[in-house]
């Protein structure tokens, strides 16, 4: 079984592109706290995460620098070679991403009134859409 549940902030704006095809998609990290330190200090894991169509066209809208979220999805590998040595990449391919606060340190718009609305303009992602 491949599954991964992440939570953590955004080191950067998702970055968006669109493949020949006419699949988008969208590209960010996140920063994700470890549970445990030898030396007392805090530190962080960052994951780079993917997604496609709907989701990503939701995660460009709406995701910003700092915006705390929780990907769930599994690992997906790749392999490229630059100056003569072959690299391997490890992505997140993201299924779900939950929005849990925004960038400003969690405070939401009105209460609750502009996540709902936002909440509203959220597309539903199908299985089908996916490009693989």
């Amino acid at each position: 079984m491949n599954k991964v549940f992440l939570i953590g902030r955004l080191t950067q704006d998702p970055q968006a592109s669109t493949l020949d095809s006419g699949h988008s998609y969208c590209r960010f990290s996140i920063a994700v706290n470890r549970s445990y330190s030898r030396d007392g200090e805090n530190r962080a894991d960052f994951i780079n995460i993917i997604t496609w169509d709907a989701l990503a066209q939701n995660c460009v809208k709406y995701l910003v620098k700092g915006s705390q979220v929780a990907v769930t999805g599994s690992i997906q590998t790749g392999s490229y070679e630059r100056d003569g040595v072959k690299r391997q990449t490890f992505d997140i391919r993201a299924d779900q991403v939950e929005f849990l606060s925004r960038a400003n340190g969690g405070a939401q718009q009105g209460a609750q009134g502009g996540r709902d609305q936002a909440m509203d303009e959220l597309k539903e992602v199908d299985d089908d859409d996916m490009p693989f």
